[in-house]
């Protein structure tokens, strides 16, 4: 009889899971509390060990025709002027050899596309309680249906129910960073393609974004702020007050983005924040991806975690014949792998968004003397894992 297992999340870890588990023998089902998969999507890298993770799964190639490739990264001060013009990184180092970047969106579709026929996903609906008993975990979803799986996993991304039911609230594993931000997408009136525009200020940096030949640009806000800035604004419309206050008097386009912010349906304001958690599993419950261990976007390494995260635990239930024996084996392999791509964070991983006026002056300096952008494949890092 074939071991069940239910994935809360239908991101990027979760039906990457799926797809192992399934190829180990798993009767996997998926639930989404979204009607539909996200389209289209800000760019994500995937970069190291992930890559190899990706072509195992068979989607390498396609992966690599959706490399969005950008060829121009521009760096602004405070009054708009340019700091440094760079071309994108060698393409003998990063989108044909290594890393890939490409949209959210392009990877969550192809990792559904090799699991739609196999696995069952529930889409518009979650999981509303989770009762471990000693044969299974008992779950009532929000539209009311029951059953009961041998195995859940929490993919349900950094602010995951399942976590707050299991382990506890988000406090006790919250990490904050020092950043807040914004990010939306807005017309493209400049007529960017497959370029990077950022401007900087000490403390402040604000980014459009253009993946291709498009109509509409990614924007994105980032801001400085001691304590997390939305603990105790409440609502959406407050946020978006609050980054047009802290943006206020800005040059360049920085007032156009407040305005296209204020308009946009698709904001979304948070914390640059990490989850550090001693267990990533209890009982017959594990938690995999941004859920377990979310990086932040300072590193680049949110996508490539969830990946690997989703093969080890894969691999790991496969191999191992009872769950308790499978997340023990989990824990131990990936907890290294995880730790060091945390500590990007501490070893300039937020680089490009210096505090301080010394700090943005050191960072322009290095700038002006490059032709290209960095590849990021330097990074032991990203690779720190053996699969």
């Amino acid at each position: 009889m074939k071991r069940t297992v239910l994935i809360s999340g239908a991101g990027i870890s979760g039906p990457a899971l799926g797809y192992w588990l399934h190829r180990a023998g798993w009767a996997v089902t998926v639930v989404e509390r979204a009607d539909a998969l996200r389209a289209g999507g800000y760019p994500i890298d995937i970069r190291g060990t992930a890559v190899e993770v990706v072509r195992r799964m068979g989607i390498l190639r396609q992966l690599r025709e959706a490399h969005t490739g950008t060829r121009r990264y521009t760096f602004l001060n405070s009054d708009g002027g340019v700091v440094a013009s760079l071309n994108g990184p060698s393409p003998g180092r990063s989108p044909e050899g290594h890393d890939l970047e490409v949209r959210r969106g392009d990877l969550a579709a192809e990792l559904y596309s090799i699991t739609r026929d196999d696995v069952e996903f529930l889409f518009n609906d979650s999981i509303d309680t989770v009762d471990q008993t000693g044969g299974g975990v008992d779950v009532t979803f929000r539209s009311g249906r029951r059953r009961t799986f041998d195995v859940a996993v929490g993919a349900d991304g950094m602010h995951s129910q399942t976590r707050e039911a299991w382990f506890g609230p988000e406090e006790r594993f919250h990490r904050y960073l020092g950043y807040g931000f914004a990010i939306f997408t807005m017309p493209n009136t400049l007529g960017l393609s497959r370029e990077l525009m950022m401007w900087n200020t000490p403390g402040k940096a604000a980014a459009l974004y253009a993946v291709g030949e498009t109509d509409e640009l990614h924007a994105f806000l980032n801001f400085h702020w001691p304590k997390p800035p939305f603990a105790e604004v409440r609502g959406p419309g407050a946020r978006r007050d609050l980054v047009a206050r802290v943006f206020a008097g800005a040059s360049w386009e920085v007032p156009r983005m407040v305005g296209a912010m204020r308009d946009a349906a698709d904001v979304f304001c948070d914390t640059a924040a990490q989850i550090r958690m001693p267990r990533w599993t209890g009982g017959r419950v594990a938690l995999v991806g941004d859920a377990a261990y979310a990086p932040s976007f300072l590193t680049g390494q949110g996508s490539s975690l969830a990946l690997v995260g989703a093969y080890v635990l894969g691999r790991s239930l496969a191999t191992h014949g009872n769950h308790t024996a499978a997340f023990a084996a989990y824990e131990q392999d990936l907890r290294e792998y995880v730790a060091v791509n945390q500590a990007l964070v501490d070893s300039g991983g937020a680089r490009l968004f210096p505090v301080t006026a010394q700090a943005l002056e050191l960072r322009n300096s290095m700038l002006r003397g490059l032709d290209h952008m960095p590849s990021a494949t330097a990074r032991p890092a990203h690779s720190a894992l053996r699969l």
